[in-house]
């Protein structure tokens, strides 16, 4: 039985393999690049609009919606990193119901790889809002004593993100698998099902949390902001 991508290679020379988790993430990208080319190239301002482009309003809506809840910020510039994640998780996921296909998200250097994105880019947008010595003082909070155990906490909450991806998708596709050897007809059907909603569920936790880790480094900016207004 194979649980991770990463067992399965399609070609090898040296040092250098070409697995599963590559090609499927490869595959999801390029999915979301051309969906994304057909639906802006017909985009219009008009009352009457397509199909596609009113699912991608209703979308971005709501992605927008969930940052601004979450933050209590302008979602603008948050937008495009946060909906990304959602959507590379989400499509990565909901491709689980093509035959031969094993999500890249089953892999933990996968979500090693998303966590990282996150723990790049709460100080980035933590100093871009508060300026880099604002920002380095919260590792400091409330005294320089703490400085050890915020940076462990920042570590922490990454491999908490990586670990947390890997293992909700890594367990429905052991569980899937072994239900497909019990019995292989209703149950597996049952489980994929219940499988793809969880995937979902997955990404979008995964966005919030980053969210909710980059409201935080940008939260005292905010206030200060609000206190001279």
């Amino acid at each position: 039985m194979t649980i991770s991508p990463d067992d399965i290679v399609f070609w090898q020379w040296g040092l250098f393999s070409l697995n599963a988790t590559i090609v499927f993430t490869w595959v999801v990208m390029a999915l979301l690049t051309l969906i994304s080319w057909l639906v802006m190239r017909r985009l219009s301002a008009e009352t009457k609009i397509s199909r596609w482009q009113n699912l991608l309003e209703v979308l971005v809506s709501g992605i927008r919606d969930q940052i601004r809840e979450v933050g209590h910020q302008k979602p603008e510039n948050y937008l495009p990193f946060i909906g990304t994640l959602f959507l590379f998780i989400a499509m990565a996921n909901l491709l689980n119901v093509i035959p031969g296909y094993m999500a890249p998200t089953g892999s933990l250097s996968t979500t090693t790889a998303l966590a990282i994105c996150v723990f790049a880019a709460v100080p980035l947008y933590g100093i871009a809002y508060e300026g880099p010595l604002n920002y380095l003082k919260h590792y400091i909070r409330p005294t320089i004593l703490m400085l050890p155990f915020n940076i462990i906490g920042e570590i922490s909450r990454t491999i908490a993100l990586a670990v947390r991806l890997y293992g909700n998708i890594m367990s429905g596709t052991v569980i899937v698998a072994i239900l497909l050897s019990l019995t292989p007809y209703f149950f597996p059907v049952v489980m994929q099902l219940l499988g793809l909603l969880t995937g979902m569920i997955q990404a979008y936790i995964f966005a919030i949390l980053a969210m909710v880790y980059i409201a935080a480094a940008t939260s005292a900016h905010t206030e200060s902001t609000h206190k001279r207004h």
